[in-house]
């Protein structure tokens, strides 16, 4: 934390120049990611789009590796909205799809989510960043509104808890990412009456 931060007043000069060249460097890299891939983006790339030098990536990220896991964690970080907690499990499944669909819509995750799913299985790296960066943050939330649930004996307290959870994330990102279908309001309603009754029928 800067000094200027730790006093209360707002920072400036080099601080405010390094928050926009890291903002200009962040959009470079996502756009460059969306345009070329994952395997064909570079440092030198993301670089020149950004409009600074190869050295400004490098003081802030070792590696496209290094860069990308930070850049995709913030991204994600930024994007988590309050779970669901209405009281009843299927107005929290109804908000907690509308969420979903809304992020998965995102131009941005179309354009590069299945992509980053494919390179994933030959980087380690990336892999482990979309499991703990991207999955289980949202894996987490769906757990919490199954174990709420439960606890209301709106579910059966033998629920199977990872499958639950898949129930929740899987048939909507499939549909969005991989198929890249339509997601209409009627199509949420159907899709939460169906999960609801699979989870009463998911114990164990």
């Amino acid at each position: 934390m800067s000094t200027g931060e730790e006093s209360g007043r707002p920072v400036s000069g080099g601080a405010v120049l390094r928050r926009q060249v890291t903002d200009a460097i962040t959009e470079a890299a996502f756009a460059e990611l969306a345009e070329t891939g994952y395997a064909r983006t570079s440092m030198d790339a993301v670089a020149r789009r950004a409009g600074v030098g190869k050295a400004a990536l490098y003081r802030r990220w070792r590696s496209k590796q290094a860069m990308f896991a930070e850049l995709i964690r913030d991204k994600v970080a930024g994007a988590l909205p309050p779970t669901p907690d209405t009281g009843a499990l299927r107005t929290d499944l109804r908000e907690l799809f509308a969420t979903f669909r809304a992020q998965l819509a995102n131009p941005l995750i179309t354009r590069i989510g299945a992509g980053l799913l494919a390179e994933a299985e030959h980087d380690a790296v990336l892999a482990e960043v979309l499991r703990s960066g991207v999955a289980e943050p949202r894996r987490a939330a769906a757990r919490a509104i199954l174990r709420a649930a439960i606890d209301r004996g709106d579910l059966p307290p033998g629920l199977d808890l990872e499958l639950g959870t898949d129930l929740l994330i899987a048939p909507l990102a499939f549909r969005m990412l991989v198929l890249k279908g339509p997601i209409e309001d009627r199509y949420l309603e159907t899709l939460t009456r169906a999960i609801e009754a699979a989870l009463n029928a998911a114990s164990s």
